[in-house]
């Protein structure tokens, strides 16, 4: 089931009843707004696929915008979609959450949902969901198919997000091979293929033997992992053709079923400003397919876990141990969701800083 968590702006936007009266759907038109390319088969592309099928299956009027940076840009474009009439706006990347909140405080009749954050106001909510419970299981994968033990994530920024997936994939690892380390690149940019493309030929000449990364889009590195002959596991949609012969698995998002139902309940005066999520079981992440090196024997035990997390088992369970080996969540223990979502460290077996 999605979680939704209400808050004091919620309850007294509730209380005094003040929804705005909504369009009709074919009458509505939605604006989403991309970091990077739309083609990037990553994370704008998968954003992307959810806006199409909002335009497909409500026959709403969609608008977008790619290549618009973290910074005043994205406000001059949320202004110019409001003059043209749109009141709903998804600002998809997770720097776009201060100039939303900026943009939401001067037209509280229009609505914003911002993917990731953790900020409200009346007239803004946000959505997630939980890929790293796939990030876990990729890490299995990636654990029992190593050679050398080395494991390397590529990554943009230390947000909680990538830091999220970094602890969950390498903890997955573990959890098959326990002696397995996880060496983290950090490129300072959702997307810059040179920077991925170095990072990847310097981790491989390090002795890793499986790349995973949390950039925008995942072709440059799996091409690279292609290239010299090591294995990737992908992230944001099914990247296996760009690495045939090394491709593991990867987490990918499926946003088309939530964003149709935050625009319905636009429609249908039922939204809330609330933290939206889903989880694997609501089906918004799934897991790639598996590519030609996984080990037969490792598959039975990730549906496991995967039907564990399906039926209610939390990813961020105790005894866990940060890179210093202290205890940050004792045993029998579980993060409440503030703190998954403010996370600021790296557990054991991690090798590299938070900078």
């Amino acid at each position: 089931m999605i979680r939704q968590i209400l808050t004091l702006a919620t309850a007294t936007f509730l209380l005094a009843g003040c929804q705005p009266k909504v369009e009709a759907p074919a009458e509505t038109r939605v604006g989403f707004i991309y970091v990077g390319p739309r083609t990037d088969f990553g994370y704008n592309y998968a954003m992307d696929q959810g806006r199409m099928a909002v335009e497909k299956d409500l026959g709403v009027k969609t608008v977008f915008f790619e290549n618009i940076p973290e910074n005043a840009e994205v406000e001059r474009v949320m202004e110019r979609m409001i003059a043209d009439g749109i009141k709903i706006i998804f600002p998809t990347s997770y720097g776009y959450l201060d100039p939303a909140l900026n943009v939401a405080a001067k037209h509280p009749d229009v609505k914003f949902m911002h993917a990731g954050g953790f900020k409200l106001a009346p007239n803004l909510g946000t959505f997630f969901a939980d890929i790293d419970e796939v990030e876990y299981l990729s890490g299995m994968a990636a654990g029992a198919s190593t050679k050398t033990g080395k494991l390397g994530f590529i990554a943009a920024h230390p947000i909680p997000q990538t830091l999220r997936n970094i602890n969950a994939f390498t903890l997955g690892a573990q959890s098959v091979n326990p002696k397995a380390t996880m060496t983290v690149v950090w490129t300072g940019s959702w997307s810059d293929p040179t920077k991925e493309a170095e990072a990847a030929n310097t981790l491989a000449d390090q002795g890793v033997d499986v790349l995973t990364m949390h950039v925008d889009g995942p072709i440059t590195i799996a091409q690279t992992a292609e290239k010299r002959g090591i294995m990737v596991c992908g992230y944001h949609a099914d990247a296996s053709s760009f690495a045939p012969k090394g491709w593991v698995t990867g987490a990918a998002w499926n946003w088309a079923p939530l964003m149709e139902k935050i625009v319905k309940s636009i429609h249908d005066t039922t939204w809330k400003s609330v933290h939206l999520r889903g989880k694997l079981s609501d089906g918004y992440v799934k897991m790639a397919s598996y590519g030609p090196v996984v080990p037969e024997s490792v598959k039975p035990k990730i549906d496991s876990v995967k039907k564990a997390y399906e039926t209610g088992a939390k990813l961020w369970s105790g005894p866990i141990l940060d890179q210093a080996g202290t205890i940050v969540l004792a045993a029998g223990d579980t993060l409440p969701m503030a703190k998954i979502e403010s996370m600021n460290f790296l557990v054991k077996g991690v090798v590299g800083s938070l900078k």
